[in-house]
């Protein structure tokens, strides 16, 4: 089976997101609970989200022009942080609904039916989260990694409303159920702080993994002799490309045109890795 391409992934993500929506929204309205609220709030921060995602992924896929000479891809990283925001504004929506409800509890109805939309819907995510997970370590794509980890924080969310829930029917506790729907807003406010935090720090030139610059090495030593070397290699990232530079020590004898050619062949090597060098030509001393 051919692997999805991110745009895939993500038209993908937003409709599992309508639909599972849908369900959970259904889920409230049959019970009237304030926990299935919470958690039918934080699906429409996942439609809201995935949305963005394919949107900047599509501005990241643009090739390089004059005004952004090294391309678009860290337009991923607004999705990113957009979804923090998100997060932010539905835990607040779901604080003042649970605490005017906790204040005054009220009966859940039909918890079966509900439940099992719940769960339903929770399954959905489960499944995509994990196929975005994957897509975003083939792809290299911050905006499909970080979409499918949200997917599985709300799977666990799902899990812990569902749980309150059911304790509040059982136990005959009708304020467990607004608990339950604040501890799960206090959950998604410090899901969305990570979100931003590392939509802030992407934004940044952060250097390659240690283990590509490792790679990187290898690759430039095999092209290399005896008589030239390769220093002061310098990486950084943005979203799915990979920049490199080095400089190149060559003998003082040298024509530029020979020069030029090993230095073109390490470019060849490394844009096979993903990985855009720039190469600067050197004397060796």
């Amino acid at each position: 089976m051919p692997r999805l391409r991110p745009r895939q992934l993500l038209a993908l993500s937003l409709l599992a997101g309508f639909l599972t929506m849908a369900l959970k929204t259904l889920a409230w309205y049959l019970t009237d609970s304030v926990g299935f609220l919470s958690d039918a709030l934080e699906s429409l921060v996942n439609v809201t989200g995935a949305g963005f995602a394919l949107w900047m992924v599509t501005i990241a896929r643009r090739p390089a022009d004059d005004g952004h000479p090294f391309g678009h891809s860290k337009a991923e990283y607004f999705s990113a942080a957009f979804e923090g925001g998100m997060i932010f504004l539905a835990a607040l929506a779901i604080l003042f609904t649970a605490g005017e409800r906790l204040l005054n509890p009220q009966p859940i109805n039909a918890l079966g039916l509900g439940t099992i939309l719940t769960v339903l819907a929770s399954l959905l995510n489960l499944a995509v989260g994990l196929l975005l997970i994957r897509g975003g370590k083939d792809w290299h794509s911050p905006a499909l990694e970080g979409d499918g980890k949200h997917l599985l924080t709300d799977v666990w969310t799902t899990a812990g409303v569902v749980l309150g829930v059911a304790l509040a029917v059982i136990f005959e506790k009708n304020w467990l159920d607004p608990l339950v729907a604040i501890l799960v807003a206090l959950h998604i406010l410090r899901e969305g702080g990570r979100i931003l935090h590392k939509a802030i720090n992407g934004l940044m030139d952060n250097a390659l993994p240690a283990e590509r610059i490792a790679q990187i090495n290898v690759s430039l030593a095999d092209i290399g002799g005896p008589e030239v070397q390769f220093t002061n290699l310098r990486t950084r990232t943005a979203a799915t490309q990979a920049f490199a530079q080095a400089d190149l020590l060559v003998p003082g004898h040298w024509s530029v045109e020979r020069a030029h050619q090993l230095a073109d062949q390490a470019e060849q090597q490394l844009a096979s890795q993903n990985v855009q060098l720039v190469v600067h030509i050197e004397p060796h001393p």
